[in-house]
């Protein structure tokens, strides 16, 4: 890459670090291994930085790779035998009811990956389906359908009032 590419690179990934590093860690719900896969993707944004920085929307092509690089690595063996967590968040709760946000990471922790990856992009990147089914790769019925058993993960392991009982005696 010459210097001039080099330095554009850079400053975007400078820019954009801390803001990775927010959409990364409700995805893994810690923030070691957050760095681990913003580190992966600004790495694959250096290799394909010809192309990207020619994206309409520079800022989407690098949350799609990192969303798909958290994917991945919930598909690879390594992972579902070994799991590295600390004991506690390493940086502090901004505001609000700290406990609360605690059993809110505690049941999104619960909810399988991609289910996650979901609820991630919709609610915390506020994407529309429209734009969490492209940045997934599905479908927006796919999309649909998991944000709502996301949901429902969320909520039963939060003891919200709505339960699969009460949606099973509606049918």
């Amino acid at each position: 890459m010459s210097p001039e590419r080099d330095e554009e690179y850079t400053t975007y990934v400078r820019s954009r670090l801390s803001w990775l590093r927010k959409i990364a860690y409700p995805l893994c719900q810690d923030w070691h291994r957050a760095d681990d896969l913003v580190q992966t993707a600004i790495t694959r944004l250096y290799v394909k930085w010809r192309q990207a920085r020619t994206a309409d929307d520079l800022d989407a092509y690098v949350r799609v790779m990192l969303i798909r690089v958290f994917l991945a690595e919930q598909r690879r063996g390594w992972f579902s035998r070994v799991q590295l967590r600390s004991a506690m968040p390493h940086e502090p709760l901004d505001s609000g009811d700290r406990d609360t946000a605690m059993d809110i990471r505690r049941a999104l922790a619960a909810v399988p990956p991609r289910q996650r990856a979901t609820l991630v992009l919709r609610f915390h990147c506020d994407l529309s389906v429209e734009q969490t089914a492209h940045t997934l790769g599905c479908s927006t019925g796919t999309v649909k359908s998991q944000t709502a058993r996301g949901l429902a993960t969320l909520r039963s392991m939060l003891g919200e009032p709505e339960s699969h009982l009460a949606r099973a005696e509606e049918c």
